[in-house]
């Protein structure tokens, strides 16, 4: 007799040898085995056939994209490469759980073989009943793992569909962003175009209109419309670039011409730094016939003499179709020196060069200017030398004639003081006597012959 626990509700039965040998013969019945390892088989090939049905299906699907989409599909490889290794990860996962979920199983087999094989020595009658039940809750449990390899696959199907449909969403949408991003383009560019032939249209329109306006103003409106050009865009920066400078109309017209404008500019010690003489001509200003720009340049240079400015300057819209003129500023000092043509666009710009490069000619302009006033002061010294001395000869004689006069009066004066001294010293003696003989009266010889008085005196006495 052989002693057997039931694995499940561990109540212990006693079999003989002829029911522990039908147990064990059951235990070990290989198509048992065989239909475990079938099952197993077929949940791992249909496991398998998904897997690459799913695989298939994406490659069928991104090759079906064609040749047309080349170009999207290569921008979006590196999204596809992260969407085939999230599903390579899934996969992964997903096979790494049906192992776990098939080793578990066969762990359980295993046991359950175990639990057989030690219950096979114990086995009765009663257990092969429960071991009946056993092996059908196993096919139970076997028919679960199934459905959940069935649910796994599924679910992958469901996973690599979800993962395609995004990467095709991102690449529609990239598609559309390309698409819209040409179409922008295309617009911009058609835009553009527009824009510059209407540009092109106004800005030949408001040629003519120039040219129109200019062909009906007068001469002297058109010459003022440049000046004022030019005082316009000299004053919007002379607060800023030029704050000592000095710019205004030449109104100067004794020597019987003059200039249109007069600009001289000094530092803080009111030491000039530059002087420029402008004309300013116009086409307009001299409709009758052409003149050219050299025509102006001897009384230009002639002005800037008379007024003393150091350079000269030309702006002139004369020869309008000349290279020579249209390229920048002209410099005429073959003509005559200093003296510049120009355009009235460079009329800023040839005022900040001619004052930029007398700023660093300052210092030998300054020297020069003090060597000039040392020159003048020598010459002034002598000038105010010799007239000094002509008038302090004039003085001396002057002087010396009136100190004669006054030598003379003063020996006059002597010779009166001496007639007056003499007289004086005659009057003292006179008054010395006077003292003397006043000294020598007395009462006695007052009253010597007069006896009445020396009786008077002589009772005054004795009283």
């Amino acid at each position: 007799m052989h002693d057997i626990t039931c694995p499940h509700c561990a109540t212990a039965f006693k079999i003989d040898e002829s029911g522990y040998a039908d147990i064990v013969k059951q235990v070990r019945d290989s198509e048992f085995d065989q239909q475990m390892r079938d099952r197993l088989e077929l949940a791992e090939q249909d496991k398998q056939s998904a897997i690459a049905l799913a695989k298939t299906q994406v490659t069928a699907e991104l090759h079906g994209a064609g040749a047309a989409k080349e170009v999207e599909i290569q921008r979006l490889k590196s999204q596809l490469d992260a969407a085939a290794l999230a599903q390579q990860h899934a996969v992964t996962a997903a096979l790494v759980e049906t192992e776990k979920e098939r080793d578990g199983l066969m762990h359980a087999l295993r046991q359950a073989n175990s639990d057989k094989q030690a219950a096979a020595h114990l086995a009765d009658a009663t257990l092969v009943h429960a071991l009946q039940q056993t092996t059908a809750a196993k096919d139970s449990e076997i028919q679960g793992l199934t459905a959940k390899l069935d649910a796994i696959a599924l679910r992958q199907q469901i996973s690599i569909t979800e993962a395609v449909g995004v990467v095709e969403k991102q690449r529609d949408a990239l598609k559309n962003n390309l698409d819209r991003s040409q179409l922008e383009k295309q617009l911009a560019e058609s835009a553009l175009k527009d824009k510059y032939e209407t540009q092109v249209k106004d800005r030949d329109a408001e040629i003519e209109r120039l040219r129109d306006m200019k062909a009906r103003l007068s001469t002297k409106m058109v010459g003022e419309t440049l000046e004022q050009h030019c005082e316009t865009e000299f004053n919007r920066i002379r607060a800023t670039a030029f704050p000592r400078a000095y710019f205004e109309k030449d109104n100067d017209a004794r020597s019987g011409s003059k200039g249109d404008y007069i600009f001289r500019d000094v530092d803080e010690a009111r030491t000039e730094i530059v002087s420029v003489m402008f004309e300013m001509k116009n086409e307009s200003d001299h409709t009758a016939t052409k003149t050219k720009n050299e025509d102006f340049l001897k009384e230009l240079d002639k002005d800037r003499t008379e007024k003393g400015c150091e350079y000269a300057v030309l702006v002139s819209l004369l020869e309008p179709e000349s290279e020579l003129y249209n390229t920048g500023i002209v410099d005429v000092f073959h003509r005559y020196p200093k003296m510049y043509v120009i355009r009235p666009q460079f009329f800023i710009p040839i005022i900040t060069l001619l004052r930029n490069a007398a700023m660093n000619s300052l210092e030998y302009k300054s020297e020069l200017a003090l060597v000039k006033a040392q020159n003048l002061d020598i010459t002034n010294f002598e000038t105010d030398l010799d007239s000094f001395k002509s008038a302090f000869a004039k003085n001396y004689d002057l002087a010396s004639k009136r100190f004669q006069t006054a030598i003379d009066e003063i020996d006059k004066s002597i010779d009166h003081l001496q007639k007056t001294k003499e007289a004086l010293m005659g009057t003292d003696r006179n008054l010395r006597l006077a003292n003397d003989k006043a000294q020598d009266v007395t009462i006695k010889k007052l009253t010597k012959n007069n006896p009445t008085m020396g009786a008077k005196f002589s009772a005054l006495k004795g009283e």
